[in-house]
């Protein structure tokens, strides 16, 4: 088995997945991204973070060289680096959302062109499988004003709990246009969260962000008729994303592979005050999920509506608002990431 097989298969057996395609469209990828040394070291480490000197002791590796490789990889977001009790530890990285997401700033021609590859023939088998990876999150002001909101449940509020704030480009946007399919969305919206202040502030790929500044990206993502998604759990939530579904992998997934439950609901739903509607269907023009349709009044297709707010941000005669739906409709968020992986490694065994 060559390098990139086995980092393949190392990086489809996360909870994430990195499935195969008929002609080796993900083989291609990691070929533009790894060499075959560094594709074999990768494919070796451990999804929790190791020492350097762990990890040499364990391969039967020189250290000095192996951190120098080590330390290139993460530069180039190709792996995880992250302090641990004894130093800095070193860990395999998802691909999406990981790997790819780190390659914004170096994104090129060829690199879009071989992911489109892969999200036409593969990236569906990563979208079918529940939890799903994303989640919608409204921005506080489209939920109606007595609804009780958890901080991990609005943008907003995730963005008050935060003390770092930051924002670059989306590599979804910036990828589309390289295939010469560019959507006219904003594209300087995704934005990262950090507990810790003052942790961007030398991170030359991410601008760094005031408080206020965060929350204006937040409602210029809004009024661009883009939808807020995060991680699928509540603890450690670290970006929101702003997406559409003419570029944006996850929402691509409905919006041209058909796939319905591609994103998590939040735990809201539209209602709509029959009494304010005037029909002028502008509601319906934002929507991205085709949950509304016309009838004298704005009608609301629950299954349909993920609870993101888009339309409320665009209604003239506020008529629209978010209400929480009933608890027994409301899909349990898992507490930490590492409760999303083994819910998620449990649904992919049992899909086969």
């Amino acid at each position: 088995m060559n390098p990139y097989q086995q980092l393949a298969q190392a990086l489809d057996a996360l909870p994430n997945g990195f499935p195969p395609t008929p002609d080796g469209a993900e083989l291609r990828l990691l070929e533009k991204l790894y060499s075959p040394e560094e594709a074999a070291l990768t494919a070796q480490l451990s999804p929790q973070l190791e020492s350097s000197e762990a990890i040499a002791s364990r391969l039967g590796l020189p250290h000095a060289e192996l951190r120098k490789t080590l330390k290139s990889l993460a530069k180039r977001g190709l792996i995880e680096a992250g302090r641990t009790e004894t130093g800095l530890g070193y860990a395999i990285l998802p691909f999406v959302v990981g790997i790819y997401e780190y390659q914004a700033a170096s994104l090129d021609a060829k690199l879009a062109a071989l992911f489109e590859a892969y999200f036409q023939q593969g990236f569906h088998r990563v979208l079918n499988v529940q939890p799903p990876v994303h989640r919608v999150i409204p921005i506080g002001e489209s939920v109606k004003n007595n609804m009780e909101i958890r901080p991990y449940e609005s943008a907003a509020g995730l963005v008050d709990a935060m003390q770092s704030w930051g924002v670059l480009d989306c590599i979804c946007r910036k990828q589309k246009a390289l295939i010469g399919q560019p959507c006219g969305h904003p594209l300087d919206v995704c934005m990262m969260l950090n507990e810790r202040p003052n942790a961007f502030d030398a991170t030359p790929a991410i601008r760094a962000l005031t408080r206020e500044e965060a929350h204006a990206t937040l409602r210029r993502a809004a009024e661009a008729g883009l939808v807020h998604s995060v991680s699928n759990n509540q603890q450690g939530l670290f970006y929101i994303c702003n997406c559409c579904t003419c570029s944006c992998g996850i929402l691509r997934g409905m919006a041209e592979l058909g796939i319905a439950n591609v994103v998590a609901s939040s735990a809201f739903v539209l209602q709509v005050d029959e009494t304010l509607c005037s029909a002028c269907g502008a509601c319906l023009e934002a929507c991205s999920f085709e949950a509304l349709t016309l009838d004298m009044t704005v009608q609301v297709a629950e299954i349909r509506c993920v609870g993101c707010g888009v339309c409320v941000q665009v209604c003239p005669s506020e008529a629209l608002g978010l209400v929480r739906r009933p608890d027994e409709q409301v899909k349990p968020i898992p507490e930490t990431l590492a409760d999303w992986g083994i819910q998620r490694t449990e649904a992919r065994r049992n899909v086969g």
